[in-house]
């Protein structure tokens, strides 16, 4: 276990700020430099899969796309599943969805319908949090499916919007973990 102030260094140290990407305005955080490093790449899915452990997680759920790189291999160091979160219409067979507003409209998620259960607790993993509706919108589809919800886990939260208060809310007292406030 890499002790948190050498993890934080060692994640910040390899997430790149883009600027004026994708418009105008925007600093982007690229984690590529963070997954192309093998050091920090492990140390990130070690925190990842003790945070599974910790809040007794049966299953891990990563959010598309990213939360897939984080998720996956952190279900398999913990030693628990892994499920996958797609935006609609990209998964084969019966489905449960979750609608969310975006910004400007709406979209929705979903879940195959077989791969939760009452059994499961499940740890949500993304790499960022930001207005925390996607966040929002799976833990509701993690219920529907008939799981609970152990906790959820992102690698970045970006702070100035605020998607704690949101996700927190949502979570009804089950904890909620950034490994890195921007």
């Amino acid at each position: 276990m890499t002790d948190p102030a050498t993890l934080k260094e060692l994640l910040l140290s390899r997430i790149r700020d883009v600027a004026d990407y994708p418009q105008p305005g925007v600093m982007f955080k690229d984690i590529t430099p963070l997954l192309a490093d093998p050091q920090a790449f492990t140390a990130l899915t070690e925190a990842l899969a003790e945070s599974a452990v910790r809040n007794g997680a049966t299953k891990i759920v990563g959010l598309e796309a990213r939360g897939f790189i984080l998720g996956a291999p952190a279900a398999v160091r913990a030693g628990v599943g892994f499920i996958p979160v797609r935006k609609a219409g990209k998964l084969p067979g019966a489905t449960l969805g979750q609608s969310y507003d975006l910004e400007y409209g709406s979209a929705e998620i979903e879940v195959h319908a077989e791969d939760l259960s009452g059994a499961d607790r499940v740890l949500i993993v993304d790499d960022v949090l930001a207005t925390g509706g996607t966040a929002e919108a799976s833990v509701q589809l993690v219920r529907r499916a008939g799981a609970e919800v152990a906790g959820a886990v992102v690698l970045m939260e970006l702070g100035f919007l605020n998607g704690r208060t949101r996700l927190e809310a949502a979570l009804d007292g089950a904890p909620l973990e950034a490994l890195l406030t921007v």
